[in-house]
């Protein structure tokens, strides 16, 4: 008995096998209405109106607004059909954890406050051994060795900004009290740590309010510092919090080196970026990690919501009806699918990759062929033309391996190319309608255009040529073969 045969499914009345029968997916969708009802029936109204017209009349941002509504929906839904609310959640916390620290912290501290606070002094004038040590004895007595040096800081610069803030509140209305606690602890672990001890000596008698402002002060001019100090940027170039969009040469777009051989110039990747290939794997790893994923997601600034989406719907030229056009004459035309990409930035951003994943498949199903692999014509129509853009396609790839990390997240994704409520055009698989087809060719357009017959109802068969590759020696036996 296999794995999905004793899958015991969290939405009452449905087996697994269901989930591959079409009359059982239209079911599915009345289940799903009633999930969304349960919680927000005037949303399960504005969205059947949306089903009725399917988007006809309507206003595009009306339209991405109902689907960024509804998108977290679809994810609550099948983490209760698949039974992992758990992990679902854990994902969901995360995002919101390295939201709350480090791009909080990289908004508005690092982006804002700082630059506000010490634009009228001259940090060369600054002592800056001395702020180190200070900073250093500080952050070992708050935090120790945490391992993770970035969000360490983005943490405590918050909680001190939030704590120093509420304090002063408190000491204007005469009572301290409710913070007694809090402000204690953090004298213990200064008084407790013998560097910090000594570099906060005259603090650590101040009343409770400009003791909390004399530590944030120090976080704070810390980080201006390694903002501007040449000797203190190489410790915090790899921080998302304080990375800033490189302007964009469209005279020097592909980074190379000349290389002369033969009495002939050419170009060449750089030396350090020169990668292999073998077969057909990839050379790229993508974003591995949560945080640079984030970095983009935050750089994003969600035109869904006033229809200026243009790496989506490409840059509309007003004058002219059409679009506007690259410094190389060529039309701005955005993504070729129309990829809810806004709207999937924005939901990725409250942590709902399977929500996100939803979003996506409504226009690329078949998204585990795009992402970072080939395309980026999103890129080019991104908002941001003379810096660097939105790097849409590690977005798109980080939300789909996210949900193929979650238990069952290769079944969430299948059921999702055939299942899909946001898509109101074509929300489940029809039943088979006694037509068959044959596709030639299985590359993107092949296999793509076999998913699209089959959810439409006919029995397609995909064929493909042989594989050119050389077959390995260990299948063949003699090499000579």
């Amino acid at each position: 008995m296999t794995q999905h045969e004793t899958l015991v499914l969290g939405i009452e009345g449905f087996a697994y096998a269901d989930l591959y029968d079409p009359l059982r997916l239209k079911d599915l969708t009345a289940a799903f209405d009633r999930f969304v009802e349960e919680k927000d029936p005037r949303l399960l109204a504005e969205f059947e109106e949306y089903r009725v017209c399917q988007g006809d009349g309507m206003a595009p941002e009306k339209v991405s607004e109902l689907l960024v509504r509804m998108a977290p929906f679809v994810g609550g839904f099948l983490a209760r059909l698949f039974r992992i609310e758990e992990a679902r959640a854990g994902q969901m916390a995360r995002v919101a954890e390295e939201m709350g620290t480090v791009f909080r912290y990289r908004e508005e501290i690092v982006g804002k406050e700082a630059p506000k606070r010490f634009k009228r002094e001259t940090p060369r004038e600054w002592d800056i051994d001395g702020l180190n040590a200070r900073f250093e004895s500080l952050l070992a007595a708050l935090a120790g060795d945490s391992g993770d040096r970035e969000k360490t800081v983005a943490e405590w610069a918050v909680r001190l900004k939030e704590a120093s803030t509420q304090a002063l509140q408190l000491a204007e209305a005469g009572d301290l009290s409710a913070m007694a606690d809090e402000i204690e602890a953090l004298r213990r672990r200064i008084g407790g740590h013998p560097g910090a001890r000594e570099a906060f000596a005259a603090e650590l008698e101040m009343p409770p309010e400009a003791f909390l402002a004399a530590l944030y002060e120090c976080l704070l001019r810390w980080t201006f510092a390694a903002s501007r100090f040449p000797e203190m940027q190489p410790e915090v170039a790899d921080w998302a919090s304080f990375k800033k969009p490189a302007r964009t040469d469209v005279n020097h777009l592909v980074e190379h080196d000349t290389v002369s051989r033969d009495a002939y110039r050419g170009w060449s990747a750089p030396e350090g970026h020169h990668r292999r290939r073998v077969g057909f794997h990839l050379t790229d790893d993508r974003y591995r990690n949560l945080r640079p994923v984030l970095y983009e997601v935050d750089h994003c600034i969600y035109c869904h919501e006033r229809d200026t989406d243009s790496c989506a719907k490409g840059m509309r030229d007003k004058k002219t009806g059409g679009y506007k056009t690259s410094p190389f004459d060529k039309p701005i035309t955005g993504c070729p699918l129309e990829e809810k990409i806004s709207e999937m930035h924005w939901v990725k951003r409250q942590g709902d990759d399977i929500g996100a994943l939803a979003l996506v498949i409504v226009d690329n199903p078949m998204c585990p062929g795009t992402g970072h692999r080939i395309c980026n014509e999103c890129m080019k129509g991104c908002i941001y033309q003379k810096t660097e853009p939105v790097n849409i396609p590690e977005i798109e790839t980080h939300v789909l391996t996210a949900v193929l990390d979650l238990p069952y997240g290769f079944e969430i994704y299948t059921l999702l190319t055939r299942w899909n409520p946001l898509n109101v055009r074509r929300p489940y698989a029809l039943p088979y309608n006694g037509k068959n087809v044959l596709v030639v060719g299985m590359g993107p357009a092949g296999y793509t255009l076999a998913h699209y017959l089959s959810n439409e109802g006919f029995g397609v068969v995909g064929v493909d040529g042989l594989k050119i590759e050389p077959l390995p020696k260990k299948w063949l036996g003699d090499e000579n073969t």
